[in-house]
């Protein structure tokens, strides 16, 4: 059991916003499907677990970076919706922008130019 604490790996509550708009920028999702494309397009690295992720969706709602309608599944459940808005989408492009900065200057750090 502690080794499976030792491999988790714990977000930031920046970088789930900016995985969770990411998400929703390849269209709409609703909450399981959002956690299960964070992981399997981090080839089964990242694992965000409901008690991360709905904290998160509701404040990227409460923000109106995201916005939510029920829906009826494709197995006849009825299933919360998320979204991107617009401001989202500008939001977005900002983090993306800002990761990519941060990304590099990490990598300046540990592979430093001869």
């Amino acid at each position: 059991m502690r080794h499976r604490y030792q491999n988790r790996i714990e977000l930031l509550q920046g970088t789930l916003d900016l995985l969770v708009l990411q998400t929703l920028q390849w269209g709409p999702q609703h909450g399981y499907g959002i956690s299960q494309s964070i992981r399997i397009n981090s080839g089964d690295v990242l694992d965000v677990e409901t008690g991360s992720l709905y904290p998160a969706l509701h404040r990227l709602e409460r923000w109106r970076l995201i916005k939510s309608e029920w829906k009826t599944s494709a197995n006849k459940q009825r299933v919360k919706q998320y979204q991107l808005t617009a401001a989202g989408k500008k939001k977005l492009l900002g983090e993306r922008s800002r990761w990519d900065a941060l990304t590099a200057a990490i990598a300046g750090v540990l592979k430093p130019q001869e």
